[in-house]
């Protein structure tokens, strides 16, 4: 009888900033490099975490994020999300901080 294939259930990525939140997703992102290439600030770098694929993702250094939506717009496989702060409401804010300084892998081995 075949083994079963351990199931990998992947959990995004939120880092907080002064201007908003950057969310990645680990299951989505290929590590094409569109993000950090076309950043108007240069705040997107590659991240030491490997992706689904096994390619470095990326993270971006949030002091200096202007939270554009930039890097949402020209990822291929719709692996950011970028939320400012002046459009979440107040449960949304709280919600992302908390899960921003959540210490925990981003992906959990389902066995």
């Amino acid at each position: 009888m075949a083994e079963k294939a351990k199931e990998i259930k992947f959990d995004v990525i939120i880092q907080e900033g002064p201007k908003g939140f950057f969310i990645i997703s680990p299951d989505l992102c290929k590590g094409c490099g569109l993000c950090p290439e076309k950043c108007p600030v240069d705040v997107i770098d590659w991240s030491e975490e490997l992706g689904i694929y096994g390619t470095p993702m990326v993270e971006a250094d949030m002091k200096g994020c202007i939270a554009c939506g930039t890097c949402q717009a020209v990822c291929p496989e719709c692996a950011i999300k970028i939320i400012q702060r002046k459009k979440a409401s107040e449960s949304e804010l709280r919600f992302l901080h908390e899960r921003a300084h959540k210490k925990k892998s981003h992906y959990e081995d389902k066995a």
